[in-house]
């Protein structure tokens, strides 16, 4: 993925629909083809130059990555603008029962742009990025923002649990927020409090969901199969009402929910 990057900003300038799929694994360089996240700043901050942007889904399990796959062809077609779907070496090797289900329905527009011959009945299409006048270029980044902006508006999508009452609440995308869900099902046991925010879409990000969590919430545990990626979207999305920690295992390690109860439990003020 990582040398595909001039690629896909290529294909966001002349807004081309198209779906790619990335399989996580450990960096950086050859780093392991063990799970890992570490993809996220990759995937939602544009490995690419310019200032473009692409519809970024995390799956939680196989199911979810058939859906949007066949989603993403959808979405990619609707705003013609590349759609990354992102796991990790668990989800890709993980074996599930899957159900093909029947796709969304989308008005999704003609395709007048493509490059499919004129018959000589008009002009020939010219699919391309490049822009020598800097006029042009600046009006088609408008014409992009905008257009962004509608994604955000309609494609930001979130799974939550329990965040109006916790006293602690994690933040987990992927395999690692079914790891995270365990941990939460043992902590209630317990008597702890724990919610949970899932971004579906790491962009656009469901910040507005963060303005559920309960005012007397304790913190925020951001937990990923990296050093800490997510922690900033986290950070924005919390608008310093909680204080953010951060958990994560790296180069190939997978998070365990021992571990996420140990920091919850801190986070929370110990013992109950």
């Amino acid at each position: 993925m990582s040398l595909k990057q001039e690629g896909i900003s290529y294909i966001a300038g002349a807004e081309l629909p198209c779906l790619l799929v990335n399989i996580m694994r450990g960096g950086p360089g050859l780093g392991s083809i063990q799970p890992s996240q570490t993809d996220y700043f990759q995937a939602t901050r544009g490995g690419g130059n310019g200032d473009y942007r692409m519809v970024v889904f995390a799956p939680s399990d196989v199911q979810e990555l058939v859906d949007l796959i066949i989603e993403g062809f959808d979405i990619a077609d609707q705003y013609r603008n590349p759609v990354m779907v992102v796991g990790d070496g668990m989800i890709g090797q993980m074996m599930e029962p899957v159900e093909f289900k029947t796709p969304i329905k989308r008005e999704l527009p003609e395709k007048d742009w493509a490059t499919v011959g004129t018959g000589g009945n008009r002009k020939p299409n010219i699919i391309n990025s490049l822009y020598i006048a800097p006029e042009d270029l600046e009006a088609h980044n408008i014409k992009l923002q905008a257009k962004y902006q509608k994604i955000k508006e309609n494609e930001a999508r979130v799974e939550s649990y329990k965040i109006e009452d916790a006293d602690v609440v994690i933040a987990a995308y992927g395999t690692t927020a079914r790891i995270a869900k365990t941990a939460i099902a043992k902590l209630e046991k317990e008597g702890y409090k724990v919610g949970l925010i899932r971004p579906i879409t790491l962009w656009p990000y469901p910040y507005d969901e963060f303005k559920k969590i309960n005012p007397n919430c304790k913190g925020v545990l951001t937990v990923e199969m990296n050093n800490g990626q997510m922690v900033d979207d986290v950070k924005i999305a919390v608008e310093g009402k909680f204080p953010v920690s951060f958990y994560g295992r790296t180069g190939g390690m997978v998070p365990t929910p021992d571990a996420i109860i140990e920091h919850v439990k801190k986070i929370s003020g110990g013992e109950r």
